[in-house]
C-alpha cells in the first residue's frame, strides 16, 4: 500500500506541483527576457532612427529630414524632432507588442509540453495492468511487471531531463544575467567602433574640398588665363598704410567663405570706405581670390589687398618653428604618411592628425605686427564667421595696455586652460593656471604697438619650439594663442562674438540675433554639405549668387 500511496501523490498531484513549479520559472524568465530587451533598445535607440516612414491621413509620404538636412525654418525643425520622437516611440512599442505575443507563443507551447508530461507519468501508473498487479495486489509483485513499469518510468524520467536542460536557460536567473551581460559588452564594443567610424567619415567630410568649391577655384583661374588682361595687378594705395582707417586681416584658401566674411562686413558697415581687408591665401588660390575681387569689386569704396603666403619672405625655416618643424622626419611621417603603426586609436585626437595645425597660413596669425608694421590695431577674422553689426566701435575699446582683445569662452568648469594644455608637464604646471579662463580665435582685436611692445611674437617661437613632440598641448593655434596672450588678453562683452553655429544645433535665434559677430566654429561648415541649416541661412544670404560661377558650380545655396 505504502507504494499505492506513494504512486496516487504522484498520479492526483504530479500535474498540478509541476504547472505551479513551471508557471513560477516561465513567469521568472519572462521578467528577465523583458529586462534584457529594454537594456538592448536603450543601448541601440540611443539616436533617433532615421530610417522609420510613417504615411499621414491623407496618404501623403511624410518624408522626414536628418540632423544634417533640417529646413532652415526653426517650427519645422522642431516639429521633426517632435514628429520623430514620437514616431520612434510607436516602432519601440510595436517592437514590445511582438515580442510579447512571440514569448506568450513560447511559454503556451513549453507549458502545454511539461503538462503534457506531467500527465504521461500520471498515465503510467494509471495504467490497468499496472494497478492490479503493483498497486491493488495484495500478492507478490510481479518483477516482470514491475521490470516494465521501470522501464516506462525511466524513459520518461529520461525525457523530462532532456527537456528541463533545454529550457534551463530560460529559467536559470544567473545564467540569464550573465549572458545579458555578454549582450551589453557585446552591444557596447559595436557602439564604440561605429562611434570611431562616424568621427572619422565626419571628419573626411569636414575637412575634405568640396566639389564645389574647387569647382569654383577652377573657373576663376580658366578665366584668369583665358583673359589674363583683365586682371592686371593694381599698384597698391596709400590706404593700406594707413593707421586711421580701419583694418581687417582674414588669411584662408576658401574663396567663397572669404567673400562672405567680406560681404557681410561691408553690408553692415556705416562707413565702408574706412574699411581696409588684407587678405592672405595659399598660392594655388591666389590668383582664383584676385579674379574674384577683380570681377566682384568692393562697395562702398572700400579697400582690399590680396596676398599669398609665399609673398613674405622672412617667413622661412630659420625664422618660422612652424615651417622648421615641417621638415622633421618624424613630423612628416605623424601627419603625412598612413601605416598602421602611425593610426591613431583615440576618437577623441584623431583630428589633430590634420595637417593644417602645422600649415603657415594655419599660423599666420602670429605675425601680424611684422606683417603690417606702419599699423597700430588691426581686427582679426576667421574665415568661417559672418558680420552682422557695424564693428568700428572694437577699434574704441580701451584695452587697458593688453595686446588681444576677445571674448571668453569659459562657463563652470569648462573651456578652462587645463582643456587645452598638458599640466602634467612641469612647465605649463608652473606657468600657467589650470582654472584660467580660455577665449576665442576667429574675432581678435589686437594692439599692435602692445604687441611689440610685450613681444608676443618671441613669446610664441618660444613655446611652439618646446611643443616639437606635442607634449605641451596636442596641436592647433588655440593652445598655442594662449600661453602667447596668457597675461596680455582683455575679456569683450560676449555679443560681440558668437560661436560654435558649426557644432552646436542649441544656440538661440535670440543669442544670434543680438551678435555682432557669429561664428561656424566645428565640422559642419556653412559651403559644406553636412552643415546645420537651422543656421546656414545666415551665412547664405551674404553669397553672391549672381555670379556665374558661383550657379555653375552648383553651391546649393
Amino acid at each position: 500500500m505504502a507504494v499505492a500511496v506513494r504512486g496516487n501523490r504522484v498520479g492526483s498531484g504530479g500535474g498540478s506541483v509541476l504547472r505551479s513549479f513551471f508557471s513560477y520559472r516561465i513567469f521568472v524568465s519572462a521578467m528577465f527576457t523583458l529586462l534584457f530587451l529594454a537594456t538592448l533598445s536603450v543601448l541601440l535607440t540611443s539616436h533617433p532612427s532615421h530610417n522609420d516612414s510613417v504615411m499621414d491621413a491623407t496618404g501623403n509620404a511624410h518624408v522626414r529630414r536628418s540632423f544634417l538636412a533640417w529646413q532652415s525654418d526653426p517650427v519645422k525643425t522642431r516639429l521633426d524632432l517632435i514628429y520623430n520622437q514620437a514616431n520612434n516611440h510607436v516602432a519601440l512599442l510595436n517592437a514590445y507588442a511582438t515580442y510579447a505575443r512571440k514569448l506568450k507563443l513560447e511559454i503556451s507551447k513549453q507549458l502545454k509540453m511539461f503538462d503534457d508530461l506531467a500527465q504521461n507519468f500520471s498515465n503510467i501508473q494509471l495504467k490497468q495492468a499496472y494497478r492490479a498487479a503493483l498497486f491493488e495486489s495484495d500478492g507478490p509483485v510481479d518483477e516482470d511487471v514491475l521490470r516494465q513499469f521501470e522501464k516506462e518510468v525511466k524513459d520518461k524520467v529520461k525525457i523530462a531531463r532532456l527537456m528541463i536542460a533545454e529550457n534551463k536557460e530560460s529559467y536559470d536567473n544567473q545564467l540569464k544575467i550573465q549572458k545579458l551581460k555578454d549582450t551589453i559588452f557585446a552591444v557596447n564594443e559595436l557602439l564604440l567602433k561605429a562611434k570611431k567610424n562616424g568621427v572619422f567619415a565626419s571628419l573626411i567630410a569636414a575637412k575634405s574640398t568640396p566639389k564645389s568649391l574647387h569647382c569654383l577655384a577652377m573657373r576663376l583661374m580658366e578665366e584668369r588665363i583665358a583673359h589674363p588682361e583683365k586682371y592686371v595687378d593694381d599698384e597698391p594705395g596709400p590706404e593700406l598704410e594707413d593707421p586711421n582707417l580701419y583694418h581687417y586681416a582674414l588669411f584662408s584658401d576658401n574663396v567663397i567663405a572669404i567673400s562672405v566674411v567680406v560681404n557681410s562686413t561691408l553690408k553692415n558697415a556705416e562707413e565702408p570706405w574706412k574699411h581696409v581687408f588684407h587678405v592672405v591665401t595659399d598660392r594655388m588660390n591666389y590668383a582664383a581670390t584676385k579674379v574674384w575681387f577683380k570681377m566682384r569689386p568692393l562697395q562702398g569704396g572700400a579697400h582690399i589687398e590680396i596676398k599669398a603666403v609665399d609673398d613674405f619672405k622672412f617667413l622661412n625655416p630659420s625664422y618660422a618653428p612652424v615651417l622648421k618643424q615641417l621638415q622633421s622626419a618624424k613630423l612628416r611621417k605623424y601627419y603625412f604618411e598612413t601605416r598602421t603603426e602611425n593610426t591613431s586609436t583615440d576618437v577623441n585626437n584623431m583630428k589633430y592628425r590634420n595637417p593644417k595645425y602645422l600649415s603657415m597660413l594655419n599660423h599666420l596669425r602670429f605675425y601680424l605686427p611684422e606683417l603690417y608694421p606702419k599699423l597700430h590695431k588691426i581686427l582679426f577674422l576667421d574665415d568661417d564667421v559672418v558680420v552682422q553689426k557695424d564693428l568700428t566701435a572694437l577699434w574704441k575699446i580701451d584695452l587697458d595696455g593688453k595686446v588681444n582683445g576677445a571674448v571668453s569662452t569659459c562657463f563652470g568648469s569648462f573651456h578652462r586652460y587645463s582643456e587645452y594644455l598638458n599640466f602634467s608637464h612641469p612647465l605649463i604646471k608652473q606657468k600657467f593656471s589650470p582654472g584660467a579662463c580660455a577665449w576665442a580665435f576667429g574675432m581678435n582685436i589686437f594692439d599692435l604697438d602692445a604687441w611689440r611692445r610685450e613681444k608676443c611674437t618671441e613669446q610664441y617661437h618660444y613655446w611652439q619650439d618646446l611643443n616639437e613632440d606635442r607634449s605641451l598641448w596636442k596641436m592647433g593655434t588655440l593652445p598655442a594663442g594662449l600661453v602667447t596672450f596668457y597675461s596680455t588678453t582683455k575679456p569683450l562683452d560676449k555679443a560681440w562674438h558668437v560661436q560654435g553655429l558649426g557644432i552646436n544645433p542649441s544656440i538661440s535665434m535670440e543669442e544670434i540675433e543680438k551678435a555682432a559677430v557669429i561664428h561656424f566654429s566645428g565640422d559642419m561648415k556653412p559651403w559644406l554639405d553636412i552643415a546645420m541649416n537651422l543656421y546656414k541661412h545666415l551665412w547664405t544670404k551674404y553669397v553672391d549668387n549672381t555670379m556665374d560661377f558661383v550657379q555653375m558650380c552648383n553651391f546649393g545655396m
